[in-house]
Order: structure tokens, then C-alpha cells, then sequence
């Protein structure tokens, strides 16, 4: 079942009578069509990810509730704005509770944590420094709203402190999994080895079915999560083979391997680079000169 949402399109995601999705206006390179904020459950509602500060959107999110429901609980999957903006403003009108990931800056490796203090900054990936939950999940437990018992994965990436969520063998994956698009990873919130080892977990485990926090429904989630693996082993690759031909910086790097890439969305693809970059010196396949930074030439060992 899909609801209209508050520019007059369509979310084309929404399976099974217990799920529904309302689709944020906010289209973009990095969003696609806008966010997919899921309903689930009937009589008591979870909201996954509100999505954007847009009042239409809060607007269309109530008005997807059938008589007599109330959202009991806002699980959000990360703190970028798209995601989580909506959060406080939901809350104080349903009175429910904003549980999920912790807020921007949260989650990130010991590496990470070294390389933020060292100044390496984000790529102005668009977190929402406001967001606090009212209580942060970290995985690993089981909660049950209503008639639905949902499972917190964490699934750091795309960001440090990434969450997923699971009801039975669907997967709510937020920016982790997505059909349309791979996902943005952007150090020092973003990192590369975590996200590589997230999308193996979740190849393990047998899902029927992916709801993204953007694009379609993916209804055939192991192929996906494989052509994921695929798709940055064979990043990981090029960046090695670009690097045998001499040092050079994520952006040139970036400038020669996405060679069919928007001209707007090459920061985007400098800063994936850039992840690789960073998980392959910690492989210790290159290396680069101190101090690390954005703008560092790196070369094969």
C-alpha cells in the first residue's frame, strides 16, 4: 500500500499490510526520488526515519494513519538531516519517544576519531548537529512496539553510528542498501572498512526483502548485497591499478575513475575515493605523507 505524499507523487515502496510509506519531497542527486518514511504496524505505529523538516511531510505522515492510530515510537537509522530533521517536531506532536543512532560525530572508529581531531573534515554530508534521541540504540537488542518485534542492527558505513532495522526478514536499511544508487561513505563519519564489513553481515543472513531510506524496494536482496561487494571490490581495484601509474590525490583519482559521473556529484565520488584510500593504508597496500588529509597524495607501497 502506498500513500500520496505532500508533492502529489507517489512512494512505490510499502509491502505486506502491515507497512506504509510516505515519500518526502526532498529529490536530489544524493536522495533520489526523496526519503521513504515507513509506518509499521497497525493501531500502534513505528515510524522509520521521519525524513526531512518539512511540514508538509510531518503533514502527510499523520495523515497516513488510519482513525484511531497513534505512533508510539521514531526509530531513526543515522543523523544526516534527510533522515532524522523531522525527529523532535514528531515527537512533540504524538508524544512518542526518538530512539535510534546516536547523534552526529557518534560511532566513529578509533581511526577516524584520530584523523577528525587531526582536522580531516566531512564532505558536508548533511548531518543534523540538533539531533539527540531520547534513547540511543546500539544493536543487538530486540524491541517490541505493538505487534511488531523489531530487531536493531548496527551497521556502521555510511556513518559511524548507522543502524538498521529488522522485522523478521524484512531489513529497514536506511543509507546502507540502496537499489538506485551505492551509498555515499565520507570520512571521518564515514568509513570504508566498517561499511565493507556491514554489507558481509547482512549478505549472511536470509532477507526476503530490502526497504531502503531511498529509491524502490529491493526484492532480491542477496543479489543486491553481492553486486555491492562486487562494486567496491572492483572500486578498490581500479584505485590500485590508477595508483600504479603514480601518486596521486582522492580527487584525481576520483577524476579518472568516474569518468561517466555528473560533474555535481564528483565531490560525492572524491570522498568514496577517499574512504578506499584510507582502508587501503590501513591494509597497508599504500601510503600516503603525513598528516592525512583530504588533499593527500598517496602511492603504492
Amino acid at each position: 500500500m502506498t500513500r500520496q505524499n505532500e508533492t502529489g507523487r507517489f512512494g512505490d515502496q510499502g509491502t505486506g499490510s502491515d507497512l506504509r510509506c510516505v515519500l518526502a519531497g526532498n529529490s536530489g542527486p544524493l536522495t533520489g526520488a526523496g526519503t521513504n518514511t515507513y509506518l509499521l504496524g497497525r493501531g500502534e505505529v513505528v515510524v522509520i526515519d521521519p525524513g526531512p523538516a518539512l511540514p508538509a511531510h510531518a503533514a502527510a505522515i499523520l495523515a497516513a494513519l488510519d482513525p484511531g492510530e497513534r505512533i508510539v515510537a521514531i526509530l531513526v537509522t543515522h543523523s544526516h538531516a534527510d533522515h532524522c530533521g523531522l525527529a523532535r517536531a514528531l515527537a512533540h506532536s504524538t508524544q512518542a519517544p526518538v530512539l535510534g543512532a546516536g547523534p552526529a560525530g557518534s560511532g566513529r572508529s578509533p581511526r577516524m576519531q584520530r584523523l577528525a581531531a587531526a582536522g580531516l573534515a566531512g564532505g558536508g554530508e548533511g548531518f543534523d548537529r540538533t539531533y539527540r534521541p531520547d534513547r540511543v540504540l546500539t544493536g543487538a537488542e530486540v524491541i517490541r512496539f505493538g505487534g511488531s518485534d523489531v530487531e536493531v542492527l548496527q551497521t556502521p558505513g555510511h556513518t559511524g553510528c548507522h543502524l538498521a532495522f529488522a522485522c523478521g526478514d524484512r531489513l529497514f536499511a536506511g543509507d546502507t542498501v540502496m537499489g538506485w544508487s551505492t551509498s555515499l561513505v565520507s570520512p571521518p563519519d564515514g568509513c570504508m572498512t566498517a561499511y565493507l564489513a556491514t554489507l558481509g553481515r547482512l549478505a549472511a543472513r536470509p532477507w526476503s526483502v530490502i526497504h531502503p531510506g531511498h529509491g524502490p524496494v529491493i526484492a532480491a536482496p542477496a543479489g543486491r548485497l553481492a553486486e555491492l561487494i562486487a562494486h567496491r571490490r572492483a572500486r578498490e581495484a581500479a584505485i590500485l591499478t590508477a595508483l600504479g601509474q603514480g601518486p596521486a590525490t582522492a580527487a584525481d583519482l576520483a577524476t579518472r575513475i568516474y569518468t561517466t559521473t555528473p560533474q555535481a556529484l564528483l565531490p560525492a565520488a572524491t570522498r568514496n575515493v577517499l574512504a578506499h584510500l584510507i582502508d587501503l593504508l590501513d591494509q597497508m597496500r599504500v601510503r600516503s605523507e603525513p598528516p592525512l588529509t583530504a588533499g593527500s597524495a598517496f602511492r603504492l607501497f
